[in-house]
């Protein structure tokens, strides 16, 4: 079995777990990481077939979730941005025992619209596959440029995200491809309102692919958990607004 890429530093006494999303690798939270060090032992984590996790195949949720619970702390805060976002809530699922606390950014648990939920249209995901094959790194450059739009300083946020790609091994197609089904079918919204873990929802004003609704949606569908929209942020709150974002997941520890 091939190794997971993990990377624990930090000086605080709470673990946090901080998974990336769709493309991308733990390179992502370079410019929070000074900003929570003095509060959490920071976990970094490539998902399965991503960054420096290379030798996996397509996976399932289930089966990502089940890799990063082998090797991680007996009990701690899960972060997940986009579709680690997805992952964080399986593993709280699966292992509700082993999640102090909840915390997803720029996510959904069903990121495709429905006939009564906000979301992106199935065709959207459906064409960056097919173009995926065609081009790879045009696509993939596409996909970080829609995170970033619409913010003040988008083509800074979109280098940044850019970097963190091309720091570190990409992806496979099929990898690539299994996150895009995932972000096409998974449905946690139903499954998951019955968790009673303590959550935090940070989201950015502007995202185009986790539209706002969504916030106001789950707090009425999630009572219990707490929402947090920063203002002209998109899909990538934590690099546009590291300050406020950083800020967001020491208050919500704290207070837990």
């Amino acid at each position: 079995m091939s190794a997971l890429f993990w990377q624990t530093i930090g000086n605080g006494d709470r673990d946090l777990v901080m998974l990336h999303g769709w493309g991308l690798n733990a390179a992502v939270w370079d410019c929070t990481i000074p900003r929570l060090t003095a509060h959490f032992r920071l976990h970094l984590v490539d998902l399965p077939g991503y960054g420096r996790s290379q030798g996996y195949g397509a996976l399932s949720l289930q089966q990502m979730a089940a890799l990063l619970l082998a090797v991680a702390p007996a009990r701690a805060y899960w972060l997940g941005w986009s579709l680690g976002g997805l992952v964080a809530a399986e593993v709280a699922l699966m292992a509700p025992e082993r999640v102090s606390g909840l915390i997803s950014v720029a996510s959904s648990p069903c990121f495709c619209t429905q006939p009564d939920w906000p979301g992106i249209r199935p065709e959207v995901l459906h064409n960056f596959e097919q173009q995926l094959s065609q081009d790879f790194s045009r696509t993939v450059e596409r996909f970080l440029a829609l995170q970033t739009l619409g913010t003040e300083s988008a083509k800074q946020d979109t280098r940044q995200l850019k970097q963190a790609v091309l720091s570190h091994p990409t992806a496979t197609i099929e990898v690539l491809n299994a996150g895009l089904m995932m972000l096409r079918t998974v449905d946690q919204r139903q499954v998951f309102a019955q968790c009673d873990l303590p959550m935090l929802r940070i989201y950015g004003y502007l995202d185009g692919l986790v539209p706002r609704k969504v916030a106001g949606l789950l707090d009425q569908y999630w009572p219990t958990s707490q929402s947090v929209v920063i203002a002209k942020a998109a899909h990538a709150p934590f690099i546009s607004h590291p300050q406020q974002f950083s800020a967001a997941v020491n208050q919500f520890v704290e207070k837990g």
